[in-house]
């Protein structure tokens, strides 16, 4: 029985996201895993013009093309494709959901002003092109028009009301130092999630980029585990 593995990836972000757990599963498995990029996102980060429905289309045709390739279809989804992620649940048959830092709510303004605290002194000091959080930003900062970030909003908020009706096998993991997404945003959803098989996992030190973490080693075997056990019915 053939598995597919789809990893949506987040906001202005592309695979690299997800490429790291993408890579293990690969290296892990002999799965079809499959990494899109949704619409005016990647390297050339160029949103302007797109909307919601052109991110939740492209992940509906990756998912479409996926499932003609496979038996069962498992869904990742980091950020605001973690979103889409559940918003695909509720149109497909998704075998499981594995969501990594998943927005259903965002910006965590403690954690927020301690990083840029930090790029502040990297700067002072000389070190910013050092600041891992800098680097990850820095080209997003002037190629995200504000159209752009109320699409993202709107595709939170399209999905929020169908959570509690979500019966779908779910692994949640989120970084406690986030400061883009709550930590606690996981356990709201895991508490919103109605299906029997959930399980959640926080890294200590982990930050919104979850799979570039410093405890992969220990989560990334306890996703594959979840993924490789039978879907309980």
């Amino acid at each position: 029985m053939t598995k597919g593995i789809l990893m949506l990836h987040g906001f202005t972000g592309g695979p690299y996201e997800v490429q790291p757990l993408a890579n293990f599963i690969k290296y892990e498995t002999e799965w079809i895993v499959e990494t899109p990029t949704f619409c005016g996102h990647g390297e050339t980060l160029s949103l302007k013009g797109y909307k919601a429905e052109h991110w939740l289309l492209d992940a509906e045709v990756a998912y479409r093309r996926l499932a003609r390739k496979c038996d069962k279809v498992i869904v990742v989804g980091f950020s605001m494709g973690g979103m889409i992620a559940l918003y695909l649940a509720t149109k497909y048959n998704v075998e499981k959901l594995v969501l990594l830092s998943p927005s259903a709510k965002y910006i965590a303004p403690v954690q927020l002003l301690k990083d840029i605290r930090q790029i502040i002194k990297d700067a002072i000091n000389g070190h910013l092109k050092d600041n891992e959080l800098f680097k990850r930003y820095e080209n997003k900062i002037n190629n995200v028009p504000v159209s752009s970030a109320v699409q993202f909003m709107r595709i939170v908020k399209m999905v929020t009301p169908y959570i509690s009706k979500i019966n779908v096998p779910t692994y949640l993991i989120q970084g406690r130092c986030d400061g883009i997404v709550p930590y606690t945003t996981a356990q709201y959803l895991y508490d919103q999630l109605p299906c029997s098989e959930k399980y959640i996992f926080f890294s200590q030190n982990g930050k919104h980029h979850i799979c570039y973490s410093d405890d992969c080693d220990i989560w990334f075997p306890g996703i594959l585990k979840f993924l490789q056990e039978d879907k309980i019915n």
